[in-house]
């Protein structure tokens, strides 16, 4: 069953389908055919604008996290033998500090239901009983509800579809390297019983938006291309704003 066969899920689609297709015609006679583009450009830049408080209660909690950072290591210490007292204390501790150990999850949870609908958009060829004329965009010459993965497996790709999917997944996989090493997270010691994170796993965790993109339609993959780029800005303008101690 499509779930957005409900009602009120099928007004949200195409309330969301009239907004990005009364941007397009806006900006088409500037931008032209990629006018489609630059509308999910804009509509997600508008997003990650409304966005900004969870991105603010990310670094804060960053900070907090940071500054709790000794203390946590001297409950690992004090209870490293007894693992049900140790999450107890922990918790406690994060609930003293009125702070989560997930809150720099907010901006990620957020933003899944304006992806989820956007990838939507792009997948169903009839809208409230209308056809979907975002189909029929396109950017570089290939439709936004392309997906790289669906046009493999279709036998369609061709060398524009692939040059501009890579284009794509180069440039989202070079931002989650330049946030990674920008915002790497400290290790602790080697003799230390706060168990460390493997590098090799935070490598592939800021790598899965790239992978994301190969299955998604292409316009799901711009908006996560722009939502990468701003996450990167505004964790370097936050990050000075509420700085972490190394």
């Amino acid at each position: 069953m499509d779930p957005f066969a409900i009602p009120l899920l099928a007004a949200i689609l195409d309330l969301a389908y009239s907004g990005l297709m009364g941007l397009t015609h806006l900006l088409e006679p500037v931008a032209g055919a990629a006018s489609a583009a630059l509308a999910i450009g804009f509509v997600t830049l508008l997003v990650r604008a409304l966005l900004i408080p969870t991105g603010i209660a990310q670094a804060k909690a960053e900070q907090t996290r940071a500054r709790l950072a000794p203390r946590l290591r001297e409950l690992q210490k004090r209870w490293r033998k007894n693992p049900e007292r140790l999450q107890r204390e922990t918790m406690q501790l994060y609930r003293d500090e009125r702070t989560s150990p997930f809150a720099g999850c907010l901006p990620v949870l957020a933003q899944a239901p304006i992806v989820g609908i956007l990838y939507a958009v792009f997948l169903h060829p009839v809208i409230a009983g209308h056809p979907n004329a975002l189909l029929d965009e396109t950017l570089a010459g290939v439709p936004l509800g392309t997906s790289l993965v669906g046009a493999i497996g279709a036998g369609t790709v061709d060398l524009t579809t692939a040059l501009v999917y890579a284009v794509l997944v180069l440039a989202i996989a070079t931002v989650g390297e330049i946030t990674r090493r920008v915002f790497r997270m400290p290790q602790p010691p080697a003799d230390s019983p706060v168990p460390s994170i493997p590098t090799g796993i935070l490598g592939v965790l800021h790598f899965a938006t790239a992978v994301v993109a190969l299955f998604v339609p292409l316009a799901a993959g711009l908006y996560l291309l722009v939502t990468v780029c701003w996450t990167l800005v505004q964790r370097i303008i936050l990050r000075r704003r509420y700085p972490v101690d190394a």
